[in-house]
């Protein structure tokens, strides 16, 4: 089932007593034109709804994304070899890995289905003001990727180099790859000490630190699983997993899913209540903008509301004698 199907049936099975028109006994819309409710629980009953359905979408789509996403540009063979490792630390939290060439012209789409993203490259071309990975990065870095709307986003860079043969340039293509994401307005985590290595220099130092994990395969490969361990150890601890709580939703912006203007009767008794009543749903718009098939999602809800609101036209003598 993808990510639109799994959203609409979440959404349908825990909102359909409150918004679906087929919905008939035992739910809010059956009291609402069965019953002869005060204008104070109408207000109530609605100020739930409003609560329960920007908690619910937020709280579904969450649920239908994966967590981490794992990329990778590779020449040799031995980045993918890294990239494995990680993938295998996180589990079924991640997806991937895979390599970048993959996914070119479609890293918007690809990218806003996940919460975080980790990516690697090897670095061949040394010395390189840019486009120092020899991989497909190199073809999207100052293209494709320019266009990205990743603000915010959780990245953590791994590279790969030789830091004997290569000691004053070790995995600089580290550096441009933290950097592009960077500068996009991503919120990088990962960085290690370079303790321990044998390098001269390097462009993927970032103040006193690599800018991520660096391995290196040709001089020190059975250092490499444990680097990873403790590298993918690093970034739970600096809270990669983490997604936006539910009560964040507080502090979002609002834009109305669909208004349903409940009909009044002239006489001044249900006229202030009705003024309350108006505004019925509303969704946070971060929601909305997740993702492509997200906003799908919401779409079918405001159908789904239309219908309602057609209803509750119909029974225009709902508030009389209220």
């Amino acid at each position: 089932m993808d990510f639109r199907s799994l959203t609409l049936l979440l959404l349908i099975a825990t909102s359909s007593s409150a918004f679906s028109p087929s919905y008939k006994n035992g739910s809010t819309i059956h009291h609402l034109l069965h019953r002869d409710p005060s204008p104070k629980q109408i207000i109530r009953q609605h100020e739930r709804l409003e609560r329960n359905l920007s908690r619910d979408c937020l709280t579904l789509l969450h649920a239908t994304k994966n967590k981490i996403l794992i990329v990778y540009g590779t020449s040799t063979g031995s980045t993918e070899t890294v990239a494995d490792m990680i993938a295998a630390e996180f589990g079924s939290d991640a997806e991937g890995p895979i390599e970048i060439d993959g996914i070119h012209g479609s890293l918007a789409k690809k990218f806003a289905d996940f919460d975080a993203i980790i990516v690697g490259t090897p670095t061949w071309n040394t010395g390189a003001d840019t486009e120092r990975s020899g991989t497909g990065w190199d073809e999207i870095y100052y293209d494709e990727m320019q266009d990205l709307n990743i603000s915010g986003k959780k990245v953590a860079v791994f590279g790969l180099g030789d830091q004997i043969s290569y000691s004053e340039n070790y995995a600089d293509a580290s550096g441009e790859l933290h950097d592009v994401f960077k500068d996009l307005g991503c919120e990088m985590m990962g960085y290690t000490s370079y303790e321990g290595y044998e390098h001269e220099s390097s462009k993927a130092v970032r103040g006193d630190k690599f800018c991520g994990l660096l391995c290196d395969m040709v001089n020190e490969d059975d250092l490499s699983e444990g680097r990873v361990k403790n590298w993918v150890s690093q970034l739970k601890a600096e809270g990669i997993l983490e997604v936006a709580s539910e009560s964040n939703t507080a502090g979002l912006d609002t834009e109305t899913v669909t208004t349903v203007t409940l009909p009044t009767t002239n006489t001044s008794s249900n006229h202030d209540a009705a003024q309350d009543i108006a505004e019925v749903t509303a969704v946070p718009s971060a929601i909305i903008s997740s993702s492509h098939d997200a906003a799908e999602a919401i779409a079918e809800l405001k159908r789904e509301n239309a219908r309602l609101r057609e209803m509750l036209e119909e029974n225009s003598l709902m508030l009389d004698g209220v």
